[in-house]
C-alpha cells in the first residue's frame, strides 16, 4: 500500500504541473471504487482551477476554487501526468484534463482508492476529521506521544500505526522507525519513557525524511507521478529482511506475524 512518503512524493511530482491550471475536463471510466465516484463528480470539478495540491495523512486533496477533490491511493494507487491522447492503461479509471495540455490520471488496478468532491471544509469529513497529528509536523513531539502511551497495554508498533496517535506511519516505516531507536516492536506503549519517546519521534520524522527524499519504497505496485518507483527499499535496515545479518550488528533478524502485519526487528539492538 502506498504509505506517507509515496503519497508525499506524488503530491510533489504533481504540484508544479496541475497547481493554478484549470481543469478543462474529466472523465470519469470506472466508477466501482472503494466508494462508487458520486454521478456528479465530472460536472462538479470541471471547469475549476486547482489552487493548490496538499497531503492530509495518506490523502492527497486537489483544492479547487470552490471544493476539493479528496484522493486516497488505496492499495494500488497512482497518479501520474501524461498527454491527453496517450493511451490508457487497463487501470486508468480516472482522467483529469488540464488547461497546459496535461491530463492527470488515476489508476488502480485493485480499485481499493477513492476520490469524493467535497465542497465543504474537506477537514471535517469522515475520512479526515479523527486524524492524530502529521508525523513531521512540530506538534508530533517525545512529550505528546509520552503522554498518549500512558497505561497503554498495547504493542508499540500497533499504537503508532493508528492513525488517531499519530497519521502516515505505515507497517514499512513503523518496523524502520523502531530499529533506529532501538525499541523492540512488540514493548508495551506504556513502558516507553519520555527519552523513548523522544527517540522515537527523532526516528519517525528521520525515515520517513529519508523515504520521501528517496521517492518511497517499491514493494510491488507503487509508481511516483512519472511512472518511476521509489528507491528507499535499498536502505532499509530490518523490513523484509528475516534471516539476513542486521546492519549494524550482525545478528540476524527477525520476524513474526503482529496485529496482522508482518514485523520485523534485530534482537540485539532493540530492546
Amino acid at each position: 500500500m502506498p504509505e506517507l512518503p509515496e503519497v508525499e512524493t506524488t503530491r510533489r511530482g504533481i504540484a508544479v504541473a496541475v497547481t493554478g491550471q484549470t481543469i478543462l475536463t474529466v472523465r470519469v471510466r470506472e466508477r466501482r471504487l472503494r466508494w462508487s465516484v458520486a454521478p456528479s463528480f465530472e460536472r462538479e470539478v470541471a471547469g475549476q482551477a486547482v489552487t493548490a495540491v496538499l497531503r492530509r495523512a495518506k490523502y492527497l486533496l486537489l483544492v479547487l476554487e470552490r471544493g476539493t477533490v479528496l484522493v486516497h491511493l488505496g492499495m494500488s494507487g497512482s497518479l501520474r501526468l501524461v498527454a491527453p491522447d496517450a493511451n490508457y492503461k487497463t487501470h486508468d479509471h480516472v482522467e483529469f484534463v488540464l488547461g497546459n495540455g496535461l491530463a492527470l490520471r488515476f489508476n488502480d488496478p485493485r480499485r481499493f482508492g477513492s476520490l469524493h468532491f467535497i465542497s465543504g471544509d474537506v477537514h471535517l469529513h469522515p475520512l479526515l476529521a479523527d486524524l492524530g497529528p502529521e508525523p513531521l509536523a512540530s506538534d508530533f513531539t517525545g512529550p505528546y506521544l509520552h503522554g498518549r502511551s500512558r497505561h497503554r497495554r498495547i504493542a508499540i508498533k500497533q499504537f503508532i500505526m493508528d492513525g488517531h496517535v499519530v497519521v502516515g506511519v505505515g507497517n514499512i516505516y513503523a518496523s524502520e522507525a523502531l530499529f533506529r531507536a532501538g525499541i523492540r516492536p512488540g514493548r508495551a506503549a506504556g513502558r516507553l519513557s519520555v527519552a523513548d519517546s523522544e527517540r522515537l519521534v527523532g526516528a519517525i520524522r528521520a525515515v520517513l525524511g529519508a523515504a520521501i527524499e528517496s521517492g518511497g519504497t517499491t514493494l510491488r505496485d507503487y509508481v511516483n507521478a512519472d511512472g518511476l518507483p521509489g528507491y528507499f527499499r535499498q536502505r532499509l535496515y530490518v523490513y523484509e529482511r528475516a534471516g539476513e545479518a542486521c546492519r549494524t550488528c550482525q545478528t540476524p533478524i527477525r520476524s513474526r506475524v503482529q496485529g496482522g502485519r508482518a514485523t520485523y526487528w534485530c534482537p540485539t539492538c532493540q530492546r
